[in-house]
């Protein structure tokens, strides 16, 4: 989700924005120095690749049935997951639970597993070991707080994470999500919408008083929105904005993590993964689901209206007590968890009851026309 805050309480703490599975774009918020925080729920020791077998069938079972079961009512997502004994199973993700009989115990002989998420919503903020929300001295690391220098309204600043460095065209680019670059849809709170060209601040306005005075213009904004109007195309949730010149290190290295591969892995299910972002830093976590068709809620501006988003062929991570993602911690990327040049999974977006959500960065790359700078 991306944080706002409030302009009224210039000094006040930041507000944290609640998770609720339908899920929400993900901001980010302040931690003190400590050691990486891990997800503690279900790191499963069982891992299973796309390509088993298995695991296939399971999906094409989803598929078939994905339709009715997102229809049911509180339902917000449907994936394809392994219970205890390494067995694939469907998951669907409720609101509350259902009363029974509102589910199928089987679908063609695959289990039916309930879990209970509540809805999920888009990890933007409002209102960090190593700080992920302090200024620093350029060229700057990323994963870390950042956002437009005009994503004020509705008496709220907001913010998100910029997430990683890509390349295109021979230029360089940061890597966040459309909600926390371009989320300004409307004009109704602030007299504009978000547009090409708008400056990126480093930290983003959540952590610096909702004052772009306190921070320091690192890129523009060069892609327009994937989520709005909510029937759009776009899969995925993501935007670039151009690095300016020596304001951003040139390869790419991310707080806590350091420099990626320049080549990118498919999820699967059990896969350790990690992530640097600007409310919970840098933390670890394990894929729980694979190709998630999900409901996600968004607002249409810094503190304004709310809408929902659907997406297919998401994948879902374990987050209990939203220790690996939190409100803030949009647009920060997800890496395999290895000590060097880790490959990129996906791009961390929203949350819920102890779910994260993340665009597959195949799906992601492929939309911008973009590669991952590394080794």
């Amino acid at each position: 989700m991306k944080e706002r805050a409030s302009r009224s309480r210039s000094l006040a703490l930041l507000l944290l924005t609640a998770i609720t599975v339908g899920l929400v774009a993900i901001g980010c918020s302040k931690q003190p120095p400590t050691a990486p925080k891990s997800a503690d729920i279900g790191r499963s020791a069982i891992t299973m690749r796309m390509d088993h077998p298995a695991l296939q069938a399971t999906v094409a079972v989803q598929d078939r049935h994905n339709r009715d079961l997102m229809a049911v009512r509180g339902v917000v997502a449907v994936g394809t997951g392994i219970d205890a004994a390494g067995k694939p199973v469907i998951h669907v993700f409720t609101e509350s639970k259902l009363a029974p009989g509102r589910l199928p115990e089987t679908l063609e002989g695959v289990r039916v597993v309930e879990q209970v998420s509540g809805k999920i919503y888009a990890m933007k903020g409002h209102g960090g070991g190593v700080s992920h929300t302090a200024k620093q001295t350029p060229p700057i690391q990323l994963g870390c707080s950042g956002g437009p220098t005009l994503d004020i309204a509705n008496g709220f600043c907001c913010g998100g994470t910029l997430g990683s460095l890509v390349t295109k065209g021979g230029a360089q680019y940061i890597l966040s999500n459309s909600h926390v670059f371009v989320g300004d849809a409307v004009s109704g709170g602030n007299g504009r919408t978000s547009q090409i060209g708008d400056d990126i601040t480093q930290p983003g306005l959540i952590d610096i008083n909702c004052s772009a005075a306190g921070g320091q213009v690192v890129a523009d904004v060069s892609s327009g929105s994937t989520i709005y109007p909510p029937n759009s195309t776009p899969n995925v949730d993501c935007s670039i904005a151009q690095v300016r010149a020596g304001m951003v290190r040139t390869d790419g290295a991310i707080l806590e993590i350091g420099t990626l591969s320049a080549a990118t892995v498919g999820a699967s299910i059990g896969q350790a993964v990690k992530k640097s972002g600007r409310t919970t830093g840098l933390t670890r976590s394990s894929i729980s689901d694979i190709n998630v068709t999900v409901n996600v809620g968004y607002t249409d501006e810094c503190a304004g209206g709310s809408y929902t988003k659907s997406y297919t062929g998401q994948i879902f991570i374990a987050n209990s007590g939203s220790k690996f993602l939190n409100s803030g911690d949009s647009g920060s990327l997800m890496v395999e968890d290895v000590t060097t040049n880790p490959r990129a999974v996906g791009l961390l977006f929203a949350g819920g009851g102890g779910i994260a959500v993340a665009n597959p960065i195949g799906a992601v790359l492929s939309h911008l026309g973009a590669t991952m700078v590394g080794n």
